[in-house]
């Protein structure tokens, strides 16, 4: 049942976790760095004649502007190169992979409620909305809106089908019945290089079954207990940056072993208080490990 809505801070990223913005910041020279030597002047006759004065104004206002540019142009080169490529998300975004997302905020809680992990709150309930918990697309992303669902809740039958057997769909439905699942909340996109991911927010009654669900049944020490499509053999992501990860957030990730299929799969499994977060990344040839730990990472810290 939704409640009313109080607004809360918004998210707030720990200096080693990702950014949750990607505005790009203006540069500027940083102190203390010495400017640029000027262009040499430029010669003229001491005493021009008449008809060259005309021409001679001109070559010294054309001078002045390439001068004006080179200390600009340099002044600026200056400051990116100073500056940690944290700090210029442009920059980052073209060279480590990172996507773009849109400023991130938390949704407003119900007057009076407690976060998911705060110590008034020993069930580990969202009462957020949580269909505005899910990490929205990265801009040039195309939505995928078989992932919409109805009034923004997603039948689990849809759900259900990420799994590539027939059987691990009926005993995982009969599990996720059992467990009492109260709705699903997913978002779905494809970026421009070819990367769909898919996003499933699962909520439960409290924290004691989600974490139950993801620990004992849907992952395992070395891979998920259910393949989704396209995947069958996996091993755990070992080079997932402890960085990226978020406090009281569990964690889960696997990477699709080779030889892979059309596409390779990477997957992650995120346990925060009474929500289970299931992760999947896929792209043919090789899914980048980047992109899937930036979108791992920014949904962990709007569960948290």
């Amino acid at each position: 049942m939704e409640r009313p809505a109080a607004a809360e801070l918004p998210v707030s990223p720990a200096a080693t976790e990702p950014p949750l913005t990607h505005a790009t910041p203006e540069p500027s020279l940083t102190p203390g760095t010495p400017e640029p030597p000027l262009l040499p002047p430029t010669t003229a006759p001491l005493t021009p004649a008449k008809n060259d004065r005309r021409a001679l104004r001109a070559v010294l206002r054309w001078t002045a502007a390439v001068v004006v540019f080179a200390v600009v142009g340099a002044g600026t080169a200056y400051g990116i190169t100073d500056m940690k490529r944290s700090d210029v998300p442009g920059l980052g975004t073209e060279s480590d992979g990172r996507w773009a997302y849109p400023v991130l905020s938390k949704p407003p809680l119900p007057a009076g409620s407690p976060g998911p992990f705060a110590s008034a709150n020993p069930a580990g309930v969202h009462a957020a909305d949580l269909r505005a918990l899910v990490l929205p697309a990265p801009e040039g992303a195309a939505g995928d809106k078989a992932l919409d669902g109805s009034d923004g809740w997603l039948a689990t039958k849809v759900f259900l089908a990420e799994f590539s057997s027939g059987d691990d769909r009926t005993e995982l439905a009969q599990k996720l019945t059992d467990d009492g699942l109260r709705h699903i909340a997913a978002r779905g996109w494809t970026t421009p290089d070819g990367t769909h991911t898919r996003i499933y927010l699962l909520q439960f009654d409290t924290a004691t079954v989600a974490d139950g669900l993801a620990s004992g049944n849907l992952t395992g020490y070395a891979a998920p207990t259910y393949p989704v499509r396209g995947a069958d053999s996996y091993e755990e992501d070992e080079d997932f940056p402890d960085a990226a990860k978020v406090t009281n957030i569990s964690l889960r990730a696997y990477a699709e072993t080779k030889p892979y299929g059309a596409e390779q799969v990477r997957q992650a499994f995120v346990t925060a208080g009474d929500t289970v977060a299931v992760i999947v990344q896929s792209r043919k040839g090789e899914a980048e490990a980047v992109p899937f730990q930036q979108t791992v990472t920014l949904q962990s810290q709007l569960l948290a």
